[in-house]
């Protein structure tokens, strides 16, 4: 009866089931867009800026001084070469400094890698947009980023000076020469860094003179994994066996990309929750409707003997069935648009100057977590409930002989 009571009124009814389809497609859509551009921030971060696992002395994390080497740099680069999962590692030497053009002087990091492994970890190779990536020829190259470019008005060949503090806190400058200019998209990174040759930094911090740390040097080991979800468990291993070394994942080294992904999980029941709090006002004026038309016909159905349960049951069970037929339709739209965006993103290039701001990529590629589609099905049958409830209650009010005489 519930069935056939709400094809009285057909198109009455296909706007509520459409609605409820609209409802729960823009909540997919809007979660995978979420997630999406959430993800672009954390694989950018992870592959240019943190990888999945740094390792440092401790010392250095808090004072950033140079003399906070990794000690016994041949070991742990035999431990962590040793340790399964690994996909590549790059050694790097850190150091803060001013960067002086003939156009300015701006504070930067700056950065000594060697050049093949750097390019595995970060892929700063195929981020280079004018000139070439480092390489063994050449007298102190340096890699600067698009944008400081511009800030500093550089240019391929052109040559800037650098000034910091060695090992023994004496200040020291050098003229480096502009061989490749990179972007990574991510603004706050490229303003922030710049990269030249691991054996042209140690030996500017070293000096002529015999030093104390031993040669090679290296502030920072950034460890890229073969799979993201091992991140915790080859840590604690690498902790394990190096403790003398402070071991971090990403998510500790910048805990904002925790919040990001603590952020994915709750996002879809936020869009849920706003999309079908509109829906139970829709689904409560379609019920609201059917029952004051239906004065006369529940009059009757309650004169006859039917009981006012099965009165409240018959309506609760017409908007459920409301919510029933427009639920898949949702979802199947749905998770189609995600199949199709995840494949081939949405692309934002118009705001690509705003997204890079973020450090996030200008096409986005949506993705839902497979639970959003579980959750979807229980809260469209709870709204479904929860909007049918006031209507059932109207009508179980009804008086039959009031009824009947209407």
């Amino acid at each position: 009866m519930a069935w056939r009571n709400i094809w009285r009124n057909p198109t009455r009814s296909w706007v509520v089931i459409g609605a409820i389809a609209l409802g729960i497609w823009a909540a997919i859509a809007m979660t995978g867009f979420a997630t999406g551009m959430m993800k672009s921030y954390i694989s950018n971060a992870i592959t240019h800026v943190v990888a999945h696992i740094q390792i440092h002395d401790p010392a250095f994390l808090e004072d950033k001084e140079v003399k906070y080497v990794l000690k016994d740099l041949p070991e742990v680069a035999n431990v962590v070469a040793a340790q399964p999962g690994i996909k590549a590692v790059s050694t790097r030497t850190v150091v803060s400094a001013m960067l002086a053009s003939s156009q300015g002087v701006r504070g930067i990091q700056t950065k000594g890698v060697v050049p093949e492994q750097e390019a595995l970890v970060s892929l700063l190779d195929t981020k280079i947009v004018e000139g070439e990536f480092l390489s063994e020829a050449g007298k102190n190259p340096m890699l600067i980023s698009r944008d400081l470019a511009e800030k500093l008005k550089l240019k391929l060949r052109s040559k800037v000076v650098l000034t910091f503090q060695d090992e023994h806190a004496e200040i020291v400058s050098a003229a480096f020469r502009v061989v490749g200019i990179y972007d990574t998209g991510n603004n706050p990174f490229d303003l922030a860094n710049v990269f030249i040759r691991a054996n042209d930094l140690n030996q500017l911090l070293l000096g002529a003179a015999a030093d104390s740390l031993g040669y090679p040097i290296a502030h920072e080991m950034a460890i890229l994994l073969d799979e993201t979800n091992q991140v915790n468990s080859i840590a604690t291993d690498l902790q394990k066996k190096l403790p003398h070394t402070k071991v971090q994942t990403y998510r500790e080294v910048s805990p904002d990309l925790e919040l990001y992904e603590s952020q994915m999980k709750t996002i879809s029941m936020v869009y849920l929750t706003i999309i079908m709090l509109a829906l139970i006002f829709g689904i409560i004026n379609t019920m609201l409707m059917a029952v004051l038309e239906r004065f006369r016909e529940l009059g009757m159905l309650m004169a006859i003997g039917m009981n006012k349960l099965r009165v409240f049951l018959m309506i609760v069970l017409e908007a459920l069935l409301l919510g029933i037929v427009g639920a898949p339709l949702g979802i199947m739209l749905g998770a189609a648009t995600i199949a199709y965006l995840k494949k081939y993103g949405l692309d934002m290039s118009m705001y690509a100057e705003s997204l890079s701001n973020y450090g996030m990529s200008s096409i986005i590629y949506f993705d839902v977590d497979p639970a959003v589609y579980q959750q979807v099905a229980v809260a469209v049958v709870f709204t479904a409930v929860l909007a049918s409830l006031y209507p059932a209650f109207k009508a179980i009010r009804l008086k039959p002989v009031e009824a009947l005489g209407k």
